[in-house]
């Protein structure tokens, strides 16, 4: 679906904002609503004094309230009395939510201790609730290009062939699946992308980002490394820009070394070239930031810092860009050089995390089916 925008100024990018974007989602997720016979039920824990906690917060009781989703809101900590300590009681409050059945989903307002304790507190919460696709069970997914799973995986602390399958020729579950959940945050940039046409729906399903080179500084385990795994399981190059390194994702691959001169090398080279993996490898580039932003289509970056700016005069005319830290990551010229550039994301975002709402509360449903019929006395 092309973006629906005023042109631009001759010399001058699109500047898209999500809204457009995020409509789209909320006609959807209030048809899924209208259809629900038990209206929805989503806690946010908040347990730190963090100002953008706190903003996300309200931001998310408002689109609930909007859409007829019944949201509560859980403070604990520094959150609910300056006194406690920042994060005191966030624990025990996601275990009450995992216990209470009239909840059919948990955020939990991060960062609140540092990233390996905040780790472990979202492998607490249960799969089954867990809307903001956190827990190992969905990254594992995410990264081995695992889509879709049985419901009754989320109960179970196993991963494998057993509870979940790579299927990438079709969107459409097998019978007795269902999609597996993925992090709202990158879900919510791949549809962005999706809407200005960098993904090719002519192309199998699976492959549309085939062809594209993407750029996505930040390799965080809630936003950078998921992103650029999906993007390059959907079929692009992508590196991955940390604070020391650059990383390359490829699901096709490499072409090989000695793959010149000789005609059984050509031929080895060009049946490397169509192969694909089923999955994305990682490979160490040496290439420079300056570099891989000269060659991408795309630039995705989610630096949580102020004074961090993207070079305009690095990127390659007629790029797409987006910036998804909550401080301008490019600098204000952006648009002399990109063809787009979309500012922000958290309206797309928040309804990819109301869509993963819903679809837990339909998996919860179907598990309590399933619980029936194994639990009924036969006559």
């Amino acid at each position: 679906m092309a973006a629906a925008a005023a042109p631009a100024p001759v010399g001058k990018g699109i500047l898209l904002k999500a809204d457009p974007i995020a409509a789209t989602f909320r006609d959807e997720v209030k048809g899924t609503l209208e259809q629900c016979t038990v209206r929805p039920k989503l806690v946010g824990i908040l347990s730190t004094s963090s100002a953008p906690s706190k903003f996300y917060a309200e931001f998310t009781k408002k689109q609930c309230e909007e859409l007829g989703v019944e949201f509560v809101l859980k403070k604990t900590g520094a959150a609910l009395d300056p006194e406690l300590g920042e994060g005191e009681g966030v624990e025990d409050a996601i275990i009450e939510a995992n216990t209470d059945n009239s909840v059919h989903g948990i955020m939990v307002y991060f960062p609140i201790f540092g990233p390996q304790q905040d780790h472990y507190l979202q492998q607490v919460v249960s799969p089954l609730k867990d809307v903001e696709g956190l827990n190992f069970k969905f990254h594992y997914n995410l990264y081995h290009n695992v889509r879709f799973l049985e419901p009754r995986s989320l109960l179970e602390n196993t991963t494998g062939p057993s509870q979940a399958t790579s299927t990438i020729d079709g969107e459409v579950p097998p019978p007795g699946m269902v999609k597996s959940i993925i992090p709202c945050t990158p879900l919510a940039i791949v549809k962005c992308l999706e809407y200005v046409g960098v993904y090719n729906r002519i192309l199998p399903y699976g492959d549309r980002a085939y062809g594209k080179t993407i750029t996505v500084i930040n390799r965080s385990e809630v936003v950078g490394r998921p992103l650029a795994a999906l993007l390059s399981n959907d079929g692009a190059r992508v590196f991955s820009v940390d604070i020391d390194s650059i990383q390359e994702y490829n699901k096709r691959p490499r072409v090989p070394a000695n793959a010149e001169g000789d005609a059984a090398a050509d031929a080895e080279k060009k049946t490397a070239a169509q192969r694909y993996h089923p999955r994305h490898a990682v490979h160490p580039s040496q290439m420079t930031l300056q570099e891989v932003l000269a060659v991408s289509d795309v630039v995705v970056s989610a630096v949580p810092t102020a004074s961090y700016k993207v070079k305009t005069e690095w990127l390659k005319d007629g790029c797409i860009c987006l910036n998804v830290a909550a401080d301008k990551n490019f600098e204000k010229d952006i648009r002399e050089k990109a063809s787009i550039y979309i500012p922000a994301v958290g309206k797309v975002t928040i309804l990819m995390l109301l869509r993963n709402l819903l679809r837990l509360q339909q998996y919860q449903r179907i598990q309590e089916e399933v619980q029936a019929k194994d639990t009924a006395v036969p006559n």
